[in-house]
Formats: C-alpha cells, structure tokens, sequence
C-alpha cells in the first residue's frame, strides 16, 4: 500500500497520534479516551491512520497476538464521510495481513453496537458474533465478532 499516492497507511506516533484520538473519540463516542491513554496503547498495539487521496480517512489498531490461540484483535474505523467507497475494505486487508504476519491463530473485533454500519460491515467481511458487553456506567455495549473462517494469509 505504501508508495501509492492515492492510498497510504501510516503508523500514527508522535504528533499524529492526536488525529488517531480523535477518530477513535468520533466512532467511538461512548468511550473517548484521553491523550495519555492513547498514548499508552500506542506502546503495545499497533495504531495506524489511512489516507486516500492525501485525506485522513480512517486509523486502525491491531492488537498482538495473546492467549491460547494467539488471538489478535483487528479494529479499522473509517470516519462516515468516506464509507462506502472500497477504503474499509483495502485497510482491513493490510492490517489483517499485519496480524497474521505476527503469528495470530485467530482474528477477532470489537465494534460499538449503535454503530451499524460498523456492525455491517464486520459481517460483510466474514466476522461473527461471539460476545456483548457493557463498559461500568454505559448503555450502549461493545459487540465481539470473530472471523469464521480466517482464511489463506493475505
């Protein structure tokens, strides 16, 4: 994906790690989370932002492996201006390539339950429900999908 000017993933540290927050805070609404805690996942999991045509469209994190099964965690978010238009696609399949590459057994996300075009497209794209859950204080749950079938690496 690199060296393709109408499409590039970058890894989101330093300075960008504030534009990384606030897509998270935006998709995310019920559970924003502050600079230092953005900054603390960015030492254990891999936060990316994609952009399309020079435009910030989306970030990603992608969770190493863990567990028995080696269970990584793969969560791309397009902000809604530019959904529906192949960009969730092309950065789910790289960072699910960066997962595999670091040994996971198994894919899963986590998608905010109100956000349905999330939810849509996580099934669209093979993942099934395994799990719901509320954070302390919140209405809205978190949904665990996994992938069905992860597939040849990509």
């Amino acid at each position: 994906m690199r060296g393709d000017v109408r499409w590039d993933i970058v890894p989101a540290t330093g300075p960008l790690l504030t534009d990384w927050r606030a897509i998270h805070n935006e998709i995310v609404p019920t559970a924003p989370l502050s600079a230092g805690e953005v900054a603390e996942r960015s030492g254990r999991n891999r936060l990316t932002l994609a952009y399309a045509f020079g435009e910030l469209v989306g970030n990603a994190t992608v969770r190493p492996p863990s567990g028995p099964g080696a269970v990584a965690t793969v969560i791309v978010r397009i902000l809604p201006a530019y959904r529906r238009r192949g960009h969730g696609t092309r950065y789910l399949r790289s960072e699910l390539a960066a997962a595999r590459a670091t040994g996971a057994g198994r894919i899963e996300t986590v998608v905010l339950a109100s956000n349905t075009d999330g939810l849509a497209f996580a099934a669209a794209h093979g993942f099934v429900e395994h799990d719901r859950y509320l954070l302390d204080g919140d209405t809205v749950p978190f949904v665990d999908l996994h992938l069905a079938d992860p597939g040849p690496p990509d």
